[in-house]
Formats: C-alpha cells, structure tokens, sequence
C-alpha cells in the first residue's frame, strides 16, 4: 500500500509541478509577447511617419517647382475616342496617363496645370496638338481631367504652368 501511495503522491506532486510550470510558462510566453508586440508597433510606428515624411516631402517638391511661364484659360479633356491611336506627337494615345494637347508648345513640354476652381493640381507632358474649339487652351487626357476633379463639368478653368521645355 505504501508503494501505491508513494507513487500517486509524486503522480500528484508531479502534476502540481507542471501545473506551475505551465503559469511560469504562460507569464513567460505573455511578457515575452507584449515586449515584441512593443518593439515591433515602434517599428511600424516609424515606418509610417518616414512614408508620411517622404509623401509630404513630395508634395511640396511638386508644389514647389518654379515656373518658367504661366497662363490661364479654359481647359477641356478628350479620352475613349482617341484612346490607342496616334498623336500628333507620335506616341500612341493612353487616355489614363496624364498627357496634354497645345496648339503651340513643343512635344514634351511639362507643365503643372491647377483646377482654379478647387486647386486641385497635376503634372501633365504636352504629346498632342489641339484643343481646336475657339477660347480653349488645353485639352487634357482623361487621367489628367479626373486628377483635377474635371470630368463632372468636362471643361473648367485652369492655370499652366509651363515646369520645363524638352530641350531643358
């Protein structure tokens, strides 16, 4: 009898032991758990304000380009009929990129064209000729117009600024 008594106490006793074991072993795995989840939300913490930082460091290099000229004027957008085809340039038309057609300014002229009515503003290359309707400056590509919250009024007021010349 005493043998089975022994061997159940330390049945028991073991037991008890792991019992302990396994709460050591939960603090352990819970402290290690909040240290790295602290460690890591830093982390990501500062991943975000650097992505912010660059963002914002973009927006104002964008704004902050000076201006070789400017003017203003009516700005209209062109997209589904003429998407895939040639421009006046050459190159093949992608309504989605963010071009622009001028009567007069060389090919690749890039200019920063503002939406006067909600400042809006996009980078656009000039690869086509046009607009040909009267007191029109620009037509815009579509990606260009939805950039500058222009397609629910179609034509719109704009200033343009002309950032660089081909040559430069």
């Amino acid at each position: 009898m005493r043998l089975g008594n022994t061997n159940y106490d330390s049945f028991t006793s073991l037991i008890k032991l792991f019992q302990r074991g396994n709460i050591l072993l939960i603090l352990f795995s819970f402290t290690l758990g909040v240290v790295s989840s602290c460690s890591h939300s830093n982390n990501v913490r500062r991943k975000i304000s650097r992505t912010t930082l660059q963002r914002e460091q973009l927006r104002k290099d964008r704004n902050s380009v000076r201006a070789l000229e400017s003017f203003r004027g009516t700005a209209s957008f062109y997209g589904a009929k003429f998407h895939g085809q040639k421009t006046a340039s050459g190159e093949i038309f992608d309504m989605n990129k963010l071009t622009a057609a001028h009567r007069t300014l060389p090919f690749g002229t890039v200019c920063r064209v503002t939406n006067l009515a909600n400042k809006k503003s996009v980078i656009v290359k000039i690869n086509d000729r046009g607009p040909f309707v009267p007191g029109r400056v620009l037509d815009l590509s579509r990606g260009a117009a939805q950039a500058l919250g222009a397609i629910p009024q179609g034509v719109i007021q704009v200033k343009v600024e002309i950032l660089r010349y081909p040559d430069d």
